[in-house]
């Protein structure tokens, strides 16, 4: 990987020769890191724990009996907590470093287990009865107090997946698409604010200086709520024109994000969305001119073919040092 390089320097006399051979080297030699492949495995080891109690739970229902089941998740929930409480680090307004490898992953395996907990009192005791916002209400401030007050990022997610849902929308991308009705004002109108609230409160919290480092996590949630409700609002409310220029706001807006702060993440997908919501201009105003379909074809190809060129030259657009 670095061979190409340290040819140019070497064309360019940059370098010495000896010296491209040590780095060379140096570069076959370096113990390789493991660090992402472990965190990996032990999410996955989290998640196919989780998994594997429900399994637990289903396949012996009937012999092991409700209260011991409760009794069982509840124990490894409290256990979690405990750990977590126990061996936290002080509370401090910026990112606090983990205590130990696996704290974070136990507690998360906390939260996930308090949600089975919860979600096995409503469907087994129905403690909250109809109050379904209570159920997702109660998670959701535990999530956020704990994401704040232990510094995690992971509880953090949960948090806003918990805000959404008792906002009434399911957060994640694939699933605002497929199992909520945006053809309810109520549920685009929803999801418009959500995501304006979670694209303002990064910049409260870097102007208060409180946990700054969660800005992309809330970043990351709003961008999509937010351009996948303003394409609902034009496509099935009806209201293309209002809904085109919050659109082109929003796309606006992470554009500037994405060079002041250098991120070709929010670059691509600033440009995607945008793309999709012109595209679907185009289409609906041009529909009944008569246009072959030939036009549209040309469209796709020399559109597709400069959103490309574009993205592959974005250190042209984005600026190279950060502010």
């Amino acid at each position: 990987m670095h061979e190409p390089i340290l040819r140019n320097l070497l064309q360019q006399e940059l370098i010495a020769p000896e010296d491209a051979e040590k780095i060379v080297l140096f570069e076959s030699k370096k113990p390789f890191s493991l660090h992402w492949e472990l965190k990996t495995l032990l999410y996955l080891g989290v998640l196919l724990l989780n998994i594997g109690l429900g399994f637990l739970i289903y396949e012996n229902i009937d012999t092991i009996g409700h209260a011991v089941i409760i009794a069982l998740i509840g124990a490894i929930s409290a256990a979690c907590f405990w750990y977590a409480l126990r061996h936290r680090q002080p509370f401090s307004m910026g990112e606090v470093k983990s205590p130990t490898h696996f704290y974070d992953y136990i507690l998360l395996l906390g939260c996930l287990t308090f949600l089975i907990m919860e979600g096995y009192l409503q469907y087994q005791y129905g403690i909250f009865g109809t109050r379904y916002g209570l159920a997702t209400f109660i998670p959701m401030v535990l999530f956020f107090a704990l994401a704040y007050w232990l510094d995690n990022r992971g509880v953090l997610s949960m948090g806003i997946t918990a805000l959404a849902a008792w906002l009434g929308i399911t957060v994640t991308p694939q699933d605002l698409l497929t199992h909520n009705d945006f053809n309810s004002a109520a549920i685009v109108h929803t999801g418009v604010f959500l995501g304006m609230l979670l694209t303002v409160v990064p910049f409260l919290s870097e102007r208060w200086g409180l946990k700054k480092h969660f800005s992309l996590t809330y970043l990351n949630f709003g961008v999509h709520i937010l351009m996948i409700s303003t394409l609902a609002g034009m496509m099935v409310l009806g209201l293309t024109l209002i809904y085109f220029l919050l659109l082109c706001l929003s796309v606006g807006f992470f554009l500037w994000y994405a060079r002041t702060r250098n991120s070709l993440y929010f670059l691509t997908v600033a440009v995607l969305y945008g793309y999709i919501g012109l595209t679907y201009m185009l289409i609906v105003h041009t529909d009944g001119l008569g246009f072959d379909y030939i036009f549209y074809l040309f469209y796709f190809m020399l559109s597709c073919a400069g959103v490309i060129v574009f993205l592959t030259n974005y250190k042209r657009f984005i600026k190279t040092d950060k502010p």
